[in-house]
């Protein structure tokens, strides 16, 4: 019989030996993570949106932004709940049985809620840290000209203030027997 784990607490793993409380791994692979996908609700729908992100310690929160018109921005100003997530996938892992078939991967699971950031200069300064994370070989104003106040009035800078997260991690041995990178 399975053991059953607190589903009430939504960032408890049932796979306790693949759970990593590091925080600073976490933020590690944050810092690394390309993008990630945030989920809201409308009226009971899920909606996932993929967009590429910036953490910030200091605020412990993720930015990101869409179009002010857009499916995010109408979920957002109807729940304020989020949950945003990123991973990634390691080596195709074999087996004799079917049902024992898997891979390795990380990943984070961050809960929380969301905001469109009202004070433009705090969305301005998000927006150049996304593109310094991004684009960390060109110089502000030295290769491209910055966001102004009035472009930043045509996107919506998005804050998921974390309250909560969760990491996992698989990974098996250099010689597990077949194991492969995926590569259709």
């Amino acid at each position: 019989m399975t053991k059953k784990h607190d589903l009430t607490n939504k960032t408890e793993l049932r796979r306790k030996d693949r759970e990593i409380k590091d925080d600073a791994w976490i933020i590690n692979f944050l810092a690394k993570a390309p993008y990630g996908y945030v989920a809201t609700v409308m009226d009971g729908q899920p909606f996932i949106t993929m967009a590429i992100f910036v953490y910030d310690k200091a605020t412990h929160a993720i930015y990101l932004h869409t179009s002010k018109h857009g499916r995010l921005a109408a979920n957002v100003r109807q729940d304020d709940n989020a949950c945003f997530s990123f991973g990634t996938i390691g080596r195709m892992l074999p087996a004799e049985y079917a049902r024992e078939f898997s891979n390795e991967y990380e990943s984070v699971v961050a809960f929380g809620k969301i905001e469109i950031l009202e004070d433009m200069v705090f969305a301005r300064d998000k927006m150049h840290q996304m593109i310094d994370k991004y684009f960390s070989h060109l110089k502000r104003d030295t290769d491209y000209r910055a966001i102004t106040k009035t472009e930043i009035l045509e996107i919506a800078t998005y804050k998921i203030s974390i309250d909560s997260w969760s990491a996992k991690k698989k990974e098996e041995a250099q010689d597990f027997p077949g194991a492969f990178f995926f590569n259709p």
